[in-house]
């Protein structure tokens, strides 16, 4: 219902299958307005002409219908009460529970000035010894998942989701099956998980323009607890791909010339001003983030993966194995670019050199591999590398294992002892002698 002062117009001047546009004054970026009853924002503004988009779109809005400007952002209210909850994309209740209460702040702020930042020096473990092994993620970092569109990612990030060490996870789901958001509740529930998870979620069947407000959602729920609560949050964002092509119905459809694949001119920034939250706080709260980015038929040098790669702090690459049958990290692909603030540091000392050392074995592997597909004889070594190359694979690579940082380490040195000898593994002497598993 209007209430006094808002500003109430009634004449559209246009209408496209997302947008509509009307003359008015005294309007911000990003307002929230109410067009024919449906929510709407404003996206554009030249001189007095504001382009809105509409939401729940704008089939069956005529030009004389009501615009109400609401005069705010898109807010939420944090508190205590989001935790455990489903949410749509405007924060609205989807699991039959109460509307939350709490303080409202507007979504979609600014960074946080990097003067108040700390160089991220603490680990985030996530129970994956693909990831934590050669790849290991630091509170503040942000990184994300290149995959695929048929590799099992989701069940990859609510994998995380329960093994993290996090005080609250807060997933953020764009243009999920409905297969998909069960799968979420019931893992967590099934769990008992939930009262350290917050998620909300747009699914296939909603409007493809309300997966650009999830992504806000999430990360002021996550600078809440981060910042107010001093907690360490991890935010999982599945997926970008999803998240990126609203941007260019959007955008396509306000008739503004695209860039490559399609793509807006300004999908850099776009993807910036979500991943630029990531952080680390003096006070000892953090937000981390970990993202999907889907492959268009594995191309890397599409514009979503491609801009992402030059914002994130490295990437994970999820690959199916053919030898084992497994999904998993691949190690030659993935990369964090921050690990080595950890490493060996809030890990144990021998981190860093059986991480370099499974690697280097692992290579070898793939070698002796191309010779034996070419043609040429293996030797005793490349044999043992083979053989080595699939039980890493198996029992430290798959995202179906389950090891803390010092399992993992120490299920490593197993398979060193199992397939080489000391001086094939080239690790340092007092620390093959400290735990070499004979």
């Amino acid at each position: 219902m209007a209430r006094a002062f808002q500003k109430i117009y009634t004449k559209i001047t246009q209408i496209t299958k997302a947008t509509c546009s009307v003359r008015a004054t005294h309007v911000g970026y990003d307002e929230m307005a109410i067009v024919d009853g449906r929510l709407a924002q404003v996206i554009k503004i030249v001189g007095d002409e504001v382009s809105l988009q509409v939401f729940r779109g704008t089939e069956g809005i005529p030009t004389n219908a009501e615009v109400i400007f609401l005069g705010k952002a898109p807010t939420l209210k944090v508190g205590e009460q989001l935790a455990g909850r489903f949410f749509n994309a405007y924060g609205e209740p989807i699991d039959g529970g109460p509307v939350p209460e709490g303080e409202e702040r507007e979504i979609g702020g600014p960074s946080v000035n990097p003067v108040r930042r700390d160089q991220p020096s603490e680990l985030i473990a996530t129970g994956i010894p693909g990831i934590d092994l050669n790849n290991t993620l630091v509170t503040g970092q942000k990184i994300p998942f290149f995959t695929d569109p048929d590799q099992p990612f989701n069940q990859v990030m609510a994998t995380v989701a329960l093994r993290a060490q996090a005080d609250k996870i807060i997933l953020g789901g764009m243009g999920m099956t409905n297969d998909d958001y069960l799968y979420f509740k019931n893992t967590f529930s099934n769990a008992g998980a939930l009262d350290r998870i917050i998620s909300f979620m747009n699914t296939t069947e909603d409007p493809a323009v309300e997966r650009l407000l999830v992504p806000d959602m999430v990360l002021t729920a996550a600078e809440y607890f981060a910042v107010d609560k001093n907690e360490k949050v991890l935010v999982l964002l599945s997926d970008m791909t999803s998240y990126a092509d609203a941007l260019a119905i959007v955008s396509n459809r306000m008739d503004q010339i695209p860039s490559k694949d399609s793509m807006p001119g300004s999908l850099y920034s776009d993807l910036a001003k979500i991943y630029e939250k990531a952080a680390q706080f003096p006070t000892g709260g953090s937000i981390t983030i970990i993202a999907v980015t889907t492959l268009s038929g594995g191309d890397i040098t599409h514009a979503v993966p491609d801009n992402t790669g030059y914002i994130t702090e490295g990437q994970l690459f999820l690959r199916r194995d053919t030898d084992v049958g497994k999904v998993i990290i691949d190690p030659f692909r993935s990369l964090s670019r921050l690990k080595q603030l950890v490493q060996g540091i809030k890990t144990r000392e021998d981190h860093p050199q059986v991480m370099n050392a499974a690697v280097r074995l692992y290579a070898d592997a793939a070698n002796a591999k191309t010779k034996l597909e070419n043609g040429f004889d293996l030797t005793e070594y490349d044999q043992r590398a083979l053989a080595f190359a699939k039980e890493y694979s198996r029992s430290i690579l798959a995202i179906d294992v389950n090891l803390d940082t010092t399992e993992m380490l120490d299920r490593t040195w197993r398979l060193f002892a199992t397939y080489f000898k000391p001086e094939e593994v080239n690790v340092k002497k007092e620390l093959v002698d400290k735990y070499w598993k004979n």
